[in-house]
């Protein structure tokens, strides 16, 4: 059965538009819960963070009174990154943790990711079961007037963010000599990304660091890296770290101002881990990940597995087959060792570690070449067309063609109304083809 409201991350879409509204948040906070309240019964405690979008002041209240009325205890964390609370849902035992956030969309967009106690996205099996909830009579889990939840504000999540970090490292790990360009895309980390390099000693340049309410992601972070390329070559920085929204992903950029996306990242990780001896069983990547990669680990004779796209699935795989590294080309990477879902910070202290001898960023991180990879997006209204009699012989079409010197990927958008067409070859013009061939069908 198709999930209603959540998709491969979260539930997420236009604020005041379908299910992003104060009237839904209401009903998402009571459905769960009225269901992990009913999974532990001693214990009813939630924590919610978010992003810095003028939305979340409104979808925030609105969240904590259906939490509220369900019987939990609520803590409200304020700007912190995903898996800042993720990693404070474990610490503090919480029987869930919400983050209310749209990642890396723009400010009119707003949603919610949800963890399980044990600080992981939750199941579609269980997923399921809220939406279920959701759409059942209300009244009936209302709770009394004498065991509705209380809320309270923490102020110290990031210190204790912070301090996790920290404490994955040595406690003689610094930065010294080391400078770094940060772009932290007027989003849930612009505290706590400089707050936490500037403690480890490093000389921190910082843009992304001012959110209005409007500015997430905009011309910004991750998902426009013009900002910290030109930051890296204003301060001649080592170099450069970009965040999304909520801090989950990252992409590089080194000395010579090249864009290190993640499969580059992974690579990276995955040849020092496997030379430390601390790489277990293999890596998981998705079906987007560059077929460069693929065959990079195949010479090196490190196991590969694809995962559908998300890192919720990609930490799925990585559990069943109890590999502890894993992430997608768009900068989500899970260091299984350390957390249980993408972690830009993590993952920047993660290269920073290799680099405070004095490696080059440019050198750690040519080490395979990719395949070029064009990425289109084509908005639609309805993303089932991707399943209609014409568009499946178009992109049948296109398979043939490009089977022989590449591969394609057509999908549906997990969170916006798109169709996603990525399309790999060192043949640039049959590729151009194959990829007009879709686009002119689904348009």
């Amino acid at each position: 059965m198709l999930k209603k409201y959540f998709g491969t991350d979260g539930i997420r879409g236009k604020v005041n538009s379908g299910n992003i509204n104060g009237d839904m948040f209401f009903k998402f906070g009571l459905a769960a819960g009225t269901y992990f309240r009913n999974l532990n019964k001693k214990k009813q405690t939630a924590i919610i963070a978010k992003d810095t979008r003028l939305s979340g002041y409104t979808l925030e209240p609105a969240l904590v009174s259906g939490l509220a009325s369900a019987g939990m205890h609520v803590f409200t964390l304020g700007p912190l990154p995903t898996n800042g609370l993720a990693m404070l849902t474990k610490k503090m035992k919480a029987n869930l943790g919400i983050m209310i956030t749209a990642s890396h969309n723009p400010y009119y967009d707003n949603g919610l990711k949800l963890f399980g106690p044990d600080g992981l996205k939750l199941s579609d099996k269980i997923e399921k079961r809220i939406e279920k909830l959701i759409d059942s009579k209300l009244r009936k889990n209302l709770l009394n007037p004498k065991v509705l939840g209380r809320v309270k504000r923490l102020e110290n999540a990031n210190e204790n963010y912070i301090k996790i970090l920290k404490n994955n490292f040595p406690k003689n790990f610094k930065l010294n000599k080391i400078k770094i360009a940060i772009d932290c895309a007027n989003g849930a980390g612009y505290k706590s990304a400089p707050n936490l390099l500037k403690s480890l000693g490093a000389k921190v340049y910082t843009t992304g660091t001012k959110p209005n309410g409007f500015n997430i992601n905009y011309k910004c972070g991750s998902t426009n890296t013009n900002k910290i390329r030109s930051l890296v070559k204003k301060y001649k920085a080592h170099i450069g770290i970009a965040l999304d929204g909520d801090a989950d992903r990252i992409i590089l950029v080194d000395e010579k101002l090249n864009i290190i996306d993640g499969d580059k990242i992974i690579a990276m990780l995955a040849n020092r881990w496997d030379r430390k001896k601390i790489l277990k069983g293999g890596v998981v990547g998705t079906l987007m990940s560059n077929y460069g990669l693929e065959k990079y680990f195949k010479e090196k004779k490190i196991k590969f597995v694809r995962a559908n796209v998300g890192d919720r699935y990609v930490k799925e795989i990585m559990q069943k087959n109890k590999f502890n590294l894993g992430g997608e080309q768009s900068g989500h990477i899970i260091l299984g060792k350390f957390a249980t879902t993408g972690d830009g910070l993590l993952v920047a202290l993660e290269v920073l570690f290799s680099m405070r001898k004095g490696n080059k960023a440019s050198e750690l991180f040519n080490i395979f070449s990719l395949v070029p990879q064009i990425l289109e997006n084509v908005n639609v209204k309805d993303k089932n067309i991707i399943n209609s009699k014409k568009c499946k012989k178009a992109i049948k079409k296109a398979n043939t063609m490009i089977s022989k010197e590449g591969r394609m990927l057509i999908r549906k958008s997990g969170t916006e109304p798109l169709i996603r067409i990525m399309g790999e070859s060192h043949n640039k013009n049959l590729l151009i083809k194959c990829i007009k061939i879709v686009k002119k069908t689904l348009k």
